[in-house]
């Protein structure tokens, strides 16, 4: 059985990289066409897409009353996009980081960071809390409709794509559902593994779970900087976190009260902070006011795996 599940994840895996490429030509085709930015993009209609594998795990978890499954994915996929998909990343190409996402976007992700870890300090996800970080979301949406006019009023003539508006949406909307459809196979087929060797549902949300959401996001950026839209990609890994914190994480805590193991709070929260800080860290540090822009380089993101790595010893070795 266990060879079964793993010939599914084989074909999920090809199917996830095939379904990526699609899915970035025709979200760049949308973006030039209707005079967005690549970061614009990333942060709305990719960071949702890819965040509704999470979304949908979410909600399932909820109604079968297994909210810790909900919790360890959505901050082991924050945890993931940061450290190992950002990571890996950067290991293809180095990302030119705009004003906007150095100044306002990363500490906009720290700051939910923070309200997040004070909010479960009591471990307790209760009602409440949920409609805190429903309302930072809501804030989080008003920023980017204002990036959005900003973008339009500033916008100069781009380079037309070689899809035309119809196959652009068909190449990204079947993109999407393939991504999502592989991802969900592939979570599928490792939490059966998983399930078998008697592993908590934390841990199951934290790893394989979290890991089988974010592959989206992987395989995307890694096109995306393959592909010199590397802008696109952090704009995606941003807007993704955002949902999966303001979001998939309140989303099981709406239907009610919800008690949490005490290493939520003080190791994987821990793990949360630490990769989102030394990701806004390594913006600032390589900032250039005279252009107006920063570079990630293959340093930060060789020290986002290395976190990544830490923080799977931690979780598995240390009692």
């Amino acid at each position: 059985m266990v060879l079964w599940y793993s010939a599914v994840i084989a074909v999920g895996l090809v199917a996830l990289v095939w379904s990526a490429d699609r899915f970035v030509n025709g979200a760049s085709a949308i973006a030039k066409r209707a005079g967005l930015t690549p970061m614009l993009i990333g942060l709305t209609i990719v960071s949702v897409g890819t965040s509704a594998p999470e979304i949908l795990i979410s909600i399932m978890s909820a109604l079968a009353g297994s909210g810790e499954l909900a919790v360890g994915n959505a901050l082991g996929s924050n945890i993931a996009n940061v450290g190992l998909v950002l990571g890996i990343t950067l290991l293809f190409s180095s990302i030119t980081l705009g004003r906007d996402t150095t100044w306002v976007d990363l500490p906009l992700l720290m700051l939910a960071v923070l309200v997040t870890w004070f909010l479960l300090y009591d471990l307790e996800l209760s009602r409440s809390n949920s409609f805190v970080l429903l309302g930072m979301l809501a804030l989080f949406f008003f920023r980017v409709a204002q990036h959005a006019r900003q973008s339009n009023n500033d916008a100069e003539a781009r380079e037309t794509s070689t899809l035309t508006l119809p196959l652009a949406w068909l190449s990204f909307l079947g993109g999407l559902l393939l991504l999502i459809a592989s991802s969900r196979i592939l979570v599928w087929a490792a939490s059966h593994i998983a399930t078998a060797l008697g592993v908590s549902e934390l841990v199951i949300g934290l790893t394989i779970v979290a890991v089988g959401t974010s592959l989206p996001e992987l395989a995307a950026s890694v096109m995306s900087a393959l592909k010199g839209h590397a802008d696109m990609a952090v704009g995606a890994i941003v807007g993704s976190n955002m949902f999966n914190i303001l979001l998939v994480l309140a989303i099981p805590g709406l239907w009610g009260s919800l008690s949490l193991q005490t290493a939520v709070v003080s190791r994987d929260m821990v793990a949360v902070f630490l990769t989102t800080l030394v990701l806004a860290l390594a913006a600032l540090w390589r900032w250039n006011g005279a252009s107006g822009s920063g570079t990630l380089a293959r340093g930060t993101g060789l020290a986002l795996l290395s976190l990544y790595t830490a923080y799977y010893g931690w979780l598995f070795f240390v009692p």
